[in-house]
C-alpha cells in the first residue's frame, strides 16, 4: 500500500516582484490532515507563499503540488506548462482561502454568500447549496444570522462567514492568511474557536498567524520564515519553547 502523497509539497519555491525576491527557495511538506502554522515578522514572504499555494500568485522557479498535482502546470517530459485558467480555477475550487478581510460580498446576505461559488463554479442547485448554507452557518455558530447582510455583522461574525463560504467548495485543504489581524481583540477567540474545531475535524490547514497561543495548541508543525527563508521548523514545544536558531529565539522574545 503506498503512502498518500502530502497534500501540500513545495520544492525550491521562488517568487520575485520585479527586483524583489520575496521568496527565496521555500521546501516544505504538510501531510493529509496536518495543521501547519507559518510565524515570522511582516513582510517575511508567508502570505506571499500561502498565496502561490493556490497560484494567485505565480512562482517563477521550483514546483508546488497539492494532493499529488502541480499548482497552475502540468509536466510534459521534463517541461513545465502553464495550465489555462479554467483548469486552474477548477483546482483552486479544491482549496478553501480565507483572507484576512473578509471579501464577503457586501450586496448578498450571509446565506447568499455561502451559497455563491457552490451555484456558480460547482453548479450544485440553488435549493440544495441553501441547507448545505444553513449548516455550515449552524457549524460556525451564526445559525440566526443568514438573512444578515455583512455590514450588520461584527467583523468576527463576519469572518466566520468567509471560514463557511470555504467549506462550502468541501475543500481538500485550507488556507487561512491571518485570519484574525483585522479583529479587533475580543473577537479573535470566536473565530480560532471555529478554525481549532476544523483541526479537531482532520481538516488539512495551513495557517499564517501571529497568534502564538494558538499555534502552540492547534499546530501539528510550525514554520518560522524570514526575509524569504524558513529559518527553522519543529514542533510547538521544539519551535516555541527551545529554538536553535538565534534569529528564531530574537522574534519569540518579542512576541511571547
Amino acid at each position: 500500500m503506498t503512502a498518500a502523497p502530502p497534500m501540500v509539497l513545495a520544492e525550491g519555491v521562488h517568487k520575485r516582484f520585479g527586483r524583489l525576491e520575496v521568496l527565496k527557495g521555500i521546501d516544505l511538506s504538510v501531510d493529509p490532515g496536518e495543521v501547519m502554522c507559518i510565524v515570522g515578522p511582516s513582510g517575511s514572504g508567508k502570505s506571499t507563499f500561502l498565496r502561490c499555494i493556490n497560484h494567485l500568485e505565480k512562482i517563477e522557479a521550483g514546483r508546488l503540488s497539492v494532493d499529488g498535482e502541480l499548482v497552475g502546470y502540468r509536466q510534459q517530459g521534463d517541461k513545465l506548462y502553464e495550465l489555462r485558467e479554467s483548469e486552474v480555477a477548477r483546482r483552486r475550487a479544491e482549496i478553501g482561502m480565507v483572507f484576512q478581510h473578509f471579501n464577503l460580498f457586501g450586496h448578498m446576505t450571509a446565506l447568499g454568500n455561502i451559497c455563491e461559488a457552490p451555484v456558480q463554479v460547482r453548479r450544485i442547485g440553488r435549493k440544495q447549496a441553501a441547507v448545505r448554507a444553513r449548516e455550515l452557518l449552524e457549524r460556525v455558530g451564526l445559525a440566526e444570522k443568514c438573512d444578515a447582510f455583512p455590514a450588520q455583522l461584527s467583523g468576527g461574525q463576519q469572518q466566520r462567514v468567509a471560514i463557511a463560504r470555504a467549506l462550502a467548495m468541501d475543500p481538500k485543504l485550507m488556507l487561512f492568511d491571518e485570519p484574525t489581524s483585522a479583529l479587533d481583540p475580543e473577537l479573535v477567540g470566536e473565530v480560532l474557536a471555529v478554525i481549532r474545531g476544523l483541526a479537531d475535524d482532520g481538516m488539512t490547514m495551513v495557517v499564517v498567524t501571529h497568534e502564538m497561543g494558538f499555534a502552540r495548541e492547534v499546530a501539528d508543525s510550525i514554520v518560522f520564515m524570514d526575509g524569504g527563508v524558513i529559518v527553522e521548523s519543529g514542533t510547538p514545544a521544539e519551535l516555541l519553547s527551545n529554538p536553535r536558531e538565534a534569529r528564531t529565539r530574537d522574534f519569540l522574545a518579542k512576541v511571547l
